[in-house]
């Protein structure tokens, strides 16, 4: 099987990269706009914009993958809120751009949505509730959600939320790493407590879109951890497994905070479905805590 993945530098892309290396079956063709930032060995890996249609029509047809994983995204909620059209061109029309060149090499496409395009009202969801998106970010990946059903290709569509781990050479922090790093500095932080997630190990993922990359499982699916906390809570747990001062955490409402976008409440993923079908069981939260106290103890 050969998977080209997108956005290959970020967080999950990179575990992608290593989950797949051990796996002699699957060749790998990493791409991401920039230089390469995997440290890991047998695969290839090209420069590919997503935004641009020349490069991604060059470097699908060169390669013809079975199997294309788009995690490349602009994540960010409230720069997707302040620069809207940056966030069409990343979220929106760069599924476009994979589309049609995926419909030209009948690639089976899995594509890397969120729990943001709920509303936050009636959480924990499933896979068939109705969306109501709250902001341009969970707006965006909505609209992509839409073009890929609408575009003839068999597809999967993996909805995820507050994705924690370490890689080397990461681009951007995630809740875990910044409450260890501002405890660790003595720093007292705000953590709300009115917001409920799922948080999902980036390992759990990852194995999760090569369950449905190997199966060529269409549909969508809700892929993230299985415990249901709010970021005190995961602060708190944090602290406590890192043996860190947790009376710096101070417990705040959501109302608090000055933030462009606004967030759902309580979303929260209900897993029956990829536990049925794809044999999917994510680590607990404290199971996360210990993968990457040890991934942080060998770096």
């Amino acid at each position: 099987m050969k998977v080209l993945i997108t956005g290959a530098n970020g967080l999950l892309g990179q575990k992608l990269v290593q989950l797949y290396e051990s796996n002699e079956g699957v060749d790998v063709i990493a791409t991401a706009r920039g230089a390469n930032r995997n440290p890991f060995g047998s695969y290839t890996y090209e420069q590919m914009d997503v935004t641009v249609a020349s490069e991604v029509v060059k470097i699908i047809s060169k390669h013809q993958p079975d199997v294309v994983i788009n995690t490349a995204a602009m994540t960010h909620v409230d720069q997707c809120e302040q620069d809207p059209d940056t966030c069409q061109k990343l979220n929106v029309d760069a599924v476009r751009n994979l589309i049609e060149s995926c419909q030209e090499t009948n690639s089976f496409v899995v594509h890397l949505s969120t729990d943001f395009i709920f509303d936050g009202e009636d959480g924990p969801y499933v896979e068939d509730d109705l969306p109501n998106p709250l902001s341009k970010y969970a707006e965006s990946k909505l609209e992509s959600e839409q073009l890929l059903a609408s575009s003839g290709l068999k597809h999967a569509i993996v909805r995820t939320m507050l994705v924690y781990g370490i890689v080397h050479d990461m681009s951007r922090s995630n809740i875990i790493l910044w409450v260890k790093k501002s405890l660790e500095k003595k720093q007292l932080i705000k953590v709300v407590n009115d917001q409920w997630r799922t948080p999902t190990l980036a390992e759990d993922l990852a194995k999760g879109c090569a369950l449905i990359a190997e199966k060529r499982a269409e549909g969508v699916w809700h892929i993230s951890g299985k415990d249901l906390l709010t970021p005190y809570d995961i602060a708190i747990a944090t602290a406590e497994y890192f043996d860190l001062d947790k009376s710096l955490i101070e417990k705040a409402d959501g109302s608090i905070f000055t933030q462009p976008a606004k967030r759902p409440a309580k979303t929260g993923f209900i897993l029956d479905k990829a536990r049925r079908e794809l044999g999917f069981e994510p680590v607990s939260f404290k199971e996360g805590l210990a993968i990457l106290k040890s991934q942080l103890e060998n770096a």
